[in-house]
């Protein structure tokens, strides 16, 4: 059995130096002179977990109201705060400051027992208003009440058919063949999720990945100052930016810009904005200063709305670059480049140029589509060394890929 707990009433002998303040849950006391208070103290005085707990009772004719400083009942203010009450002697009018604690009374209804108590402290707040609602509640508030208890039930009876359910589909078509389907289900939503707008069903290529959803009107016509200062780069200036690590990409693009104008400037305007793309996922971050150069206010927004995610850190707001943003931003360049080069694209300098690796690249190509072959090149910077590139192409019917998800066969031991 467990220790009993002895309480002893607190006598003027004592000399008790705090007062006593309390407070009724339940009301205001009219005439507190009717009242008999008693104060109870722990009797383990050596016990420091245990020597400041009290116990106030105040007796009426009708009810008894009892509050303690301990317990989940207690008041926290008196752990938090130090209280400080001025008592004043009518005899010789001096005030003394005395240390005070505050008790919460709550009446206690005889038969109440214990093991009720501890019963009402189990059950969670929703149980206690229903409890309420069954006794005093209205008729409204008991028909809603019941109401929802056969919701419940009929939730209850739902999440078993559908437990039912789906082992009897486990069962027929196995855990494996299950997790398989739901794993490239979600790896094609996942990727999906990140590419840009297609129309599998046009009788055309280059409607497949439309422009406009890339680059809409207005946006191509706010780029035009740029790219026609792009345009206009000598030699010099193009053998500057290669010394300065432009991207390669976009190199061969203002090599190779169309003769008539109008295509020229489309495509300088494409080249610039490729640029800036490729610039922020190899920083993997936009910095705001961008949007006071030359870059227009249209496409920056666009660049914050599309490309980026809010982090904050160090009390400061900052537009990162994710991981899945990265693969956005490779998917967009990909296809603004098959529109650039009739509808074919130089995948492995696009994936050199991003930062990113080769099987990240080949997803994002295979989700979109793509044929993929392969090109041998020569590099004459390295002494006319083969360099095998990946080439991208855009044929209707677009291809479907089986992802594989298998893992590594393990080796059979000899």
């Amino acid at each position: 059995m467990a220790a009993t707990c002895e309480w002893k009433v607190c006598g003027e002998e004592e000399n008790e130096e705090s007062a006593i303040i309390v407070k009724f849950s339940n009301g205001l006391v009219k005439s507190p002179e009717q009242l008999d208070f008693r104060h109870f103290r722990h009797i383990d005085k050596d016990n420091p977990r245990k020597k400041s707990r009290r116990i106030v009772v105040a007796e009426s004719d009708r009810l008894a109201y009892v509050g303690n400083n301990f317990g989940s009942g207690s008041l926290q203010c008196n752990n938090l705060c130090s209280y400080f009450v001025g008592v004043l002697d009518k005899t010789t009018m001096e005030m003394k400051v005395q240390k005070a604690n505050l008790f919460n009374l709550q009446p206690r209804i005889p038969g109440e027992t214990v093991e009720n108590a501890n019963n009402d402290e189990t059950k969670s707040y929703r149980d206690k208003v229903d409890t309420l609602i069954e006794a005093f509640g209205t008729t409204k508030q008991k028909r809603a009440l019941s109401s929802r208890r056969l919701n419940e039930v009929g939730n209850e009876t739902l999440q078993k058919a559908v437990a039912r359910a789906a082992g009897t589909i486990i069962d027929q078509k196995g855990l494996e063949a299950l997790q398989q389907e739901v794993a490239e289900s979600e790896a094609q939503t996942e990727i999906a999720y990140f590419l840009p707008p297609c129309n599998k069903n046009a009788d055309k290529r280059e409607d497949v990945y439309p422009f406009d959803s890339l680059l809409s009107k207005n946006e191509l016509e706010s780029l035009k100052f740029v790219g026609d200062k792009m345009a206009a780069l000598s030699s010099e200036d193009l053998q500057n930016m290669k010394k300065e690590d432009c991207p390669e990409t976009v190199l061969r693009l203002i090599q190779h810009l169309p003769k008539t104008p109008e295509l020229q400037s489309r495509q300088a305007c494409c080249a610039w904005y490729l640029h800036i793309l490729i610039k922020i996922a190899q920083q993997r971050r936009l910095n705001r200063k961008l949007g006071e150069d030359s870059c227009p206010q249209i496409i920056f927004n666009k660049l914050l709305k599309n490309f980026t995610v809010e982090s904050f850190a160090n009390g400061r707001l900052k537009n990162t670059v994710s991981v899945s943003m990265q693969v956005k931003i490779a998917s967009h360049c990909l296809a603004l480049l098959l529109h650039l080069e009739d509808q074919t694209a130089n995948l492995t300098l696009l994936q050199r140029d991003l930062n990113i690796s080769e099987n990240k690249m080949l997803e994002v190509a295979k989700a979109m589509g793509l044929t993929i072959s392969r090109q041998p090149t020569a590099n004459l910077e390295e002494s006319g060394v083969q360099d095998e590139h990946k080439m991208v192409s855009l044929e209707l019917p677009l291809v479907r890929y089986e992802r594989r998800i298998d893992g590594r066969k393990r080796k059979k031991m000899k």
